[in-house]
């Protein structure tokens, strides 16, 4: 699923086609990935909203209409991009939601597994009100962190997993992170120390910057709106790598399941 990095990526390379274009008409094809409002209103209700800026909050896209916002979370194998009209694609196949714009253009939701989900509403807080802070942000700091931590028991990795505690954080950066950190996954959250703690918030800033800087990791997927890979997936340290020498001591990368996800971890740097 594309994580924080990814969907930056492609609100970026959105914001050229998209901003100042008007949405002239919506079509679909597979309802259950449209969640508010229902058909024939949404429909309706887009029709004639201009595009005034494309943002992010976690891994939801915000394309900030006139008057309303339309939310996309990508999911697993979402895409999206601006073509013109008689453009054909390679993802064209898995299209489910195309978005007709006022310059011949169109913005074409991809998405194979059809997990990927579809919001129009007023306000965007009754999709995103619930997400935890941005960890990019100025504002979360390392006493922040700190202090959400001091109010936690649970393992590591299924907290940094936990949108809810963070915004935006997945499988994939979650375990470079601990890597960066030297944290074992299933480290309580009241066992860490003061120093463990700062390790940790500058190795979660860190992987996710780089991941912004490489443009995403296209390892299954995820493409940019263009079409072009990223290469975060280039500098991952330990994520996708099990049975390969740790770059930090050479003892073989381990992987497990953790919450239902493929964890990996050096059983050497990050010790119990």
């Amino acid at each position: 699923m594309p994580e924080l990095p990814e969907v930056e990526t492609v609100v970026r390379g959105l914001r050229e086609p998209l901003i100042g274009r008007t949405i002239t008409a919506a079509a679909y094809d597979w309802p259950r990935s449209l969640v508010l409002p229902d058909g024939p209103v949404f429909r309706a209700r887009i029709a004639g909203q201009r595009v005034r800026a494309v943002d992010r909050r976690a891994k939801y896209i915000l394309i900030r209409l006139v008057p309303d916002t339309l939310i996309i979370h990508l999911k697993m194998t979402g895409r999206l991009y601006v073509v013109p009209d008689d453009t054909a694609h390679e993802a064209d196949r898995w299209v489910h939601f195309t978005f007709q714009l006022n310059n011949g253009h169109q913005l074409r939701f991809s998405d194979s597994r059809k997990f990927g989900r579809v919001y129009l509403v007023e306000n965007p807080l009754d999709v995103t009100g619930g997400l935890g802070p941005e960890p990019l942000d100025e504002s979360f700091t390392v006493d922040v962190f700190r202090d959400q931590l001091a109010r936690r028991t649970g393992r590591l990795k299924p907290l940094l997993l936990n949108q809810a505690f963070i915004a935006g954080l997945g499988n994939i950066y979650a375990d470079e992170a601990l890597f960066a950190s030297r944290i074992h996954p299933l480290r309580r959250a009241d066992s860490l120390s003061l120093d463990e703690i700062a390790r940790l918030y500058t190795a979660i800033r860190q992987v996710l910057r780089d991941g912004v800087r490489r443009e995403g990791a296209s390892i299954n997927w995820y493409r940019k709106p263009d079409g072009t890979r990223g290469s975060a997936q280039d500098g991952l340290y330990v994520y996708g790598r099990a049975g390969e020498p740790c770059p930090r001591c050479g003892t073989p990368i381990e992987k497990t399941m953790v919450a239902q996800r493929g964890t990996h971890n050096c059983p050497a740097c990050q010790r119990m």
